[in-house]
């Protein structure tokens, strides 16, 4: 696979602006685009699972710039639960409609962990992939991933014509035995596959850290954001194609750029603060929660887990917080921690492999 040239940083659009009635900022997108694009930025990511983001893409990016002043990433989910390969397959042609784009660049199988991945065998979507590539509708085809070393290596083996991974890695998981992030880049380099990066700054939780974390990086005093720390920590590794950046506002890219235009990868001392903020991490007591929202899919009793789980950190973190407002705020008609019914649905789910339900346990203390 031909190496990208140009700017490494990727713009994700998972996490896109939206307004107040729920759907996505066009406006404030299209400006992102725009800066990304005049900063020598080409990758963007989306998703057929992402609420509105395919639509999004086509509005902001693929109508309004040439096709070939572009890459495009976008992906096909089987879940545990689905019962059509049927329906499975009609998602590209789902997504190619969405957003216009006449063709993918990249095509991922989408999230593939220990709970859903024999599905994929089992519609034969690998299969299709290969077939779509062969008829020009897909140009690279590789899957992102959230499980174990074991697994990555039994599928990279299996699959020996994928063309990349995509991995979530970042500061707080590089040795996180939950995620496995070094062994998992390893694996993938060891194997030739280059990586996309997903989740460098832990879906915001490392762009507006703890205020231990905060205090080791604050000591530099560079003026640089927490997030610029999280991001060119992960820039600076080898084997990457691109680092995806799930940016929420102007704000937020134009700060990316900033450190990213003109990218310069870690230096010893620099990797030495890293490792302060990695062991000030270790102590605390957080939820690790990105609330990518994948556990509430398909829960039963409709329990907004990562609400509830960003009400204990605030908690957490101060006792002045308002908790019982709070917790009823964000559980008004909805499933409370109470509710759970131990389905393990969630868990299954879960990017993270969050022990989901011994913490909802933990959290019903915010009803009483």
């Amino acid at each position: 696979m031909e190496e990208r040239k140009g700017l490494k940083l990727g713009f994700g659009l998972m996490r896109l602006p939206r307004l107040a009635d729920g759907s996505i900022d066009l406006e404030q997108t299209a400006k992102m685009v725009d800066l990304f694009m005049e900063a020598g930025g080409t990758y963007f990511d989306t998703a057929y699972a992402y609420n509105g983001s395919e639509e999004a893409a086509r509005k902001t990016l693929v109508e309004r710039y040439p096709r070939d002043s572009f890459t495009l990433a976008t992906k096909l989910i089987v879940t545990a639960g689905d019962t059509s390969e049927e329906k499975a397959k009609k998602e590209f042609e789902t997504s190619l409609e969405r957003t216009g784009a006449g063709y993918f660049d990249y095509y991922l199988l989408h999230a593939l962990q220990r709970s859903s991945y024999k599905k994929y065998d089992e519609f034969h979507i690998w299969d299709y992939v290969k077939e779509l590539k062969e008829k020009g509708l897909i140009r690279h085809y590789g899957f992102s991933f959230h499980a174990d070393p074991d697994l990555l290596e039994e599928l990279l083996t299996a699959h020996p014509d994928v063309d990349f991974v995509q991995l979530q890695i970042n500061y707080a998981d590089w040795e996180n035995p939950g995620v496995s992030a070094k062994r998992n880049w390893e694996i993938c380099k060891a194997h030739g596959k280059p990586v996309t990066v997903m989740e460098p700054v832990k879906g915001g939780i490392l762009a507006d850290p703890i205020d231990s974390v905060k205090a080791v990086f604050d000591a530099e005093n560079t003026g640089m954001s927490y997030a610029s720390w999280a991001i060119r920590f992960v820039a600076s590794k080898e084997n990457l194609l691109a680092v995806l950046s799930g940016m929420s506002s102007v704000e937020q890219m134009e700060d990316n750029l900033s450190f990213m235009r003109d990218f310069r990868p870690l230096n010893e001392h620099e990797e030495e603060v890293i490792r302060k903020a990695q062991k000030a991490l270790d102590e605390n007591r957080d939820i690790p929660c990105t609330r990518c929202r994948y556990c509430t899919k398909g829960c039963p009793m409709g329990i907004p887990i990562p609400d509830i789980f960003t009400v204990w950190n605030r908690k957490e973190r101060s006792p002045e917080f308002r908790t019982k407002r709070e917790y009823t705020i964000v559980t008004v008609g909805k499933g409370k921690a109470s509710d759970c019914i131990q389905c393990g649905q969630c868990e299954g789910a879960c990017p993270q492999h969050l022990p989901i339900i011994e913490l909802l346990e933990k959290c019903r203390v915010m009803e009483d």
